[in-house]
């Protein structure tokens, strides 16, 4: 990875791209540090250890802890995401008419989103607001009013497009998904306050006799997150390659050609979604904390939705496996892929083209999503367990969600950055190449 980032600054137009990634997310972080105008930040303090505090931090990349403008990050956008998506399958048919209708189609199905990130990140920042708000001795707003708390809303909304827009940028004239790289930035800007936090409660604060304790606690943790690293990256790239082969066209390439499809073909997108997913409804609950607290279904709702209960994290797992699945197909369209097959002129050795080839394809994408999902849910689950019954730090039982993103991120740009070095290697061999004759003409 190192040396792919080495070769990609010796070409100035892939370095253009990571500058401007890279400025792109010093402004993210800049804004993170702006509070909103009339709230006491410092008051978050107080509920540090929770669940949703501790998500919503991730998600949003530590603007959560200063209450900044950036507060709600881009769940409100992920979630809308998610709901336009779902809607694609066959229940709105205009939007089933618009995914088929290529880059016109998008442009139109991605200004429904905004929309609906809007009215989203709307109703989530006025609940959450008022929801840590109303519980006793917060006193999160200065001057807690129906103005103040629309006031809050819209800049918070409007901080959550502005972050939308940032990710956008980065999509189209930087590196990476935009989306990811803002919640990767986020991630890796919360390590060192975390690193030193645990090293605080484990061995400063600590009896003298203890600290010993506290380091090996330190240094076994460290082996483990090396050897998950080594494991998820192991997984993440391994692949199941698919031969092709051509019937129009003589080919040399015999075993190279293939079509290939990543064992986790989601990738780290449905931990994104279901953790961004999860938020929403602890937020609308926030809002009925004080006056439906002993509500039978209150509570019943609480736990499901939960990040420090057994339940909540079952749940936490099933949306990442539902998700790994949803998303497979949406990476990987069978029905698309059988019939660009067939205008190409190949096909999957021993497999009819047209209907039999998306039926297998179908098949291989279901049980590599089976695989893919339970690889996601345990990486997600195990650290989560071991802190709601081993009693360890939050941040350890999210360390796994975190583990994922930023490894997911960090091969996903390492891939898009080969393929750009690749691509620019081609075009110098094809340019060198070229005849003197053309290039006079």
């Amino acid at each position: 990875m190192l040396r792919t980032l080495k070769n990609a600054f010796k070409v100035k137009d892939i370095r253009n791209k990571i500058l401007f990634t890279l400025f792109v997310l010093i402004i993210y972080r800049l804004g993170a540090q702006i509070t909103v105008p009339g709230v006491n930040a410092a008051s978050l303090t107080k509920l540090g250890s929770t669940g949703l505090i501790s998500l919503l931090d991730t998600v949003s990349g530590g603007g959560l802890a200063n209450y900044s403008i950036f507060s709600m990050g881009v769940s409100p956008f992920i979630t809308a995401q998610i709901v336009i998506q779902l809607l694609q399958m066959d229940i709105v048919p205009k939007f089933v008419e618009w995914s088929k209708q290529g880059e016109v189609g998008r442009r139109k199905l991605n200004q429904v989103t905004r929309y609906l990130t809007i009215v989203l990140a709307f109703v989530q920042s006025i609940g959450i607001t008022a929801g840590f708000n109303a519980l006793s001795g917060m006193g999160l707003v200065k001057t807690p009013n129906v103005w103040t708390f629309v006031s809050i809303g819209i800049l918070l909304t409007g901080g959550t497009m502005l972050l939308t827009w940032l990710g956008e940028q980065i999509t189209d004239k930087g590196i990476g998904n935009g989306v990811s790289m803002i919640i990767f930035a986020g991630i890796i800007a919360k390590l060192p306050s975390g690193l030193y936090s645990l090293y605080q409660e484990q061995v400063q604060d600590a009896n003298p006799g203890d600290q010993w304790q506290g380091w090996l606690f330190l240094i076994g943790l460290v082996i483990i997150i090396l050897i998950v690293v080594q494991f998820v990256t192991y997984v993440q790239q391994a692949q199941r390659k698919i031969p092709i082969q051509y019937t129009r066209r003589e080919t040399d390439a015999g075993d190279s050609s293939y079509l290939p499809l990543r064992v986790n073909v989601a990738g780290v997108i449905p931990v994104i979604f279901a953790s961004s997913f999860i938020v929403t409804p602890q937020t609308i609950l926030m809002a009925f904390q004080n006056s439906h607290a002993d509500d039978t279904w209150f509570k019943v709702l609480s736990n499901i939705f939960s990040m420090q209960t057994l339940t909540g994290d079952i749940v936490y797992t099933a949306l990442i496996i539902l998700f790994t699945f949803f998303y497979a197909f949406v990476q990987v369209n069978p029905e698309k892929v059988a019939d660009n097959l067939t205008k190409q002129g190949s096909y999957i050795p021993g497999v009819w083209p047209g209907k039999e080839t998306e039926k297998y394809l179908s098949g291989v994408l279901m049980r590599l999503s089976v695989v893919g999902s339970l690889f996601l849910g345990f990486i997600a689950l195990v650290p989560l367990l071991a802190s709601n019954l081993g009693g360890l730090p939050q941040s350890i039982g999210l360390g796994g969600t975190s583990l994922l993103i930023v490894v997911g991120v960090a091969l996903e740009t390492d891939r898009q950055l080969e393929g750009l070095l690749m691509k620019r290697h081609y075009v110098g061999f094809i340019r060198s190449e070229r005849p003197k004759d053309l290039d006079e003409n």
